[in-house]
């Protein structure tokens, strides 16, 4: 499975997006699962770095991203600098007590992987954070930069995922916790034929999916969620992106073409712009079109997530626009 790019500077990526929601309720469904099974979930400090190869990469890496960052060292044998590396990623991964796993991939052996990320040469050191993966750094580096890496990598983890971790017991016997498979939810069926159909750019069919869910279930978070964003894939598929961009330039008081334009904003990345976009619309509008643009908001709103900070503020200035 080849892993898809996520950056840390803020960027809305809709997969990001909803794989948030997603590793929110697996690492949820896990830690549950333990409970029920009596046990604590605690690791041994041992478990923190571990081999992985591509046979156990979906396993190792991308189910273990749900409930707790992944750091990937790809090293070889004959490279001097990932021995010098290496070693300091070992330590931190210990004194880090759980809050990222370190898997170590070694390149020779696993070139497929090392493709798939794009590496043009080692050391390279990524993470994945919910099935996304990061580019952390490439090269030696020095261990401050390395720890300031690190903690800006659990921040977003746990601000963005609500991923905190794991659990590390000294007293734990080595590969004794194993990751609770999560149940099965009664819509898991319907939610992973809107994940195919949107990874085959079937928009239709993903929203028709994620709309019988919520049919069933009108508030369930992750088909709400989905569903905002099938929508906005569909409604911007079509538009060209330099006549959007004009339309909107020229015609300032026109609620459909700023609406296209923040639709635009938000695919690529540009929340703020999005947002910033249809306040100003709302402040220069009343009636019906003021209601359409408010509207509007209000699913880009559901496409960031409630929790984003940017969707507090923008909730904020929504007010005072309107009152």
């Amino acid at each position: 499975m080849q892993p898809r790019n996520m950056s840390m500077s803020g960027v809305v990526d809709l997969a990001a997006v909803k794989a948030a929601q997603e590793a929110k309720a697996k690492a949820e469904q896990a830690r549950a699962e333990a409970a029920r099974r009596g046990g604590s979930g605690a690791v041994s400090p041992a478990d923190l770095v571990i081999d992985v190869d591509e046979a156990g990469f979906e396993q190792d890496v991308l189910q273990r991203s749900a409930e707790v960052p992944v750091v990937i060292d790809f090293w070889a044998e004959w490279c001097e600098p990932c021995k010098q590396l290496s070693p300091v990623l070992e330590r931190l991964a210990v004194e880090y007590d759980g809050r990222f796993l370190l898997a170590k991939i070694d390149v020779d052996a696993n070139q497929m992987l090392m493709q798939q990320f794009g590496i043009q040469g080692i050391p390279a050191v990524f993470a994945v954070v919910a099935g996304q993966a990061l580019p952390l750094f490439q090269g030696a580096a020095g261990e401050a930069q390395i720890r300031q890496t690190l903690d800006q990598l659990v921040q977003v983890a746990e601000q963005r995922f609500g991923l905190t971790g794991l659990t590390v017991d000294p007293d734990a016997e080595p590969g004794a916790a194993q990751p609770a498979a999560p149940a099965a939810g009664p819509y898991d069926s319907l939610l992973n034929a809107a994940a195919r159909a949107l990874d085959a750019g079937d928009l239709a069919g993903a929203v028709q999916a994620y709309k019988n869910v919520l049919a069933d279930d009108p508030v369930h978070p992750e088909a709400k969620l989905g569903l905002a964003q099938a929508e906005l894939l569909q409604r911007v598929q079509d538009l060209d992106p330099q006549q959007v961009r004009r339309d909107a330039a020229d015609r300032p008081a026109d609620v459909r073409a700023q609406i296209a334009a923040a639709d635009l904003d938000l695919v690529g990345g540009h929340v703020e712009d999005a947002f910033g976009r249809l306040i100003d619309t709302v402040q220069r509008t009343v009636g019906d079109d003021r209601d359409t643009v408010r509207l509007r908001l209000l699913e880009l709103f559901e496409v960031v997530g409630a929790d984003d900070p940017r969707v507090a503020a923008a909730r904020r200035a929504l007010a005072r626009a309107l009152f």
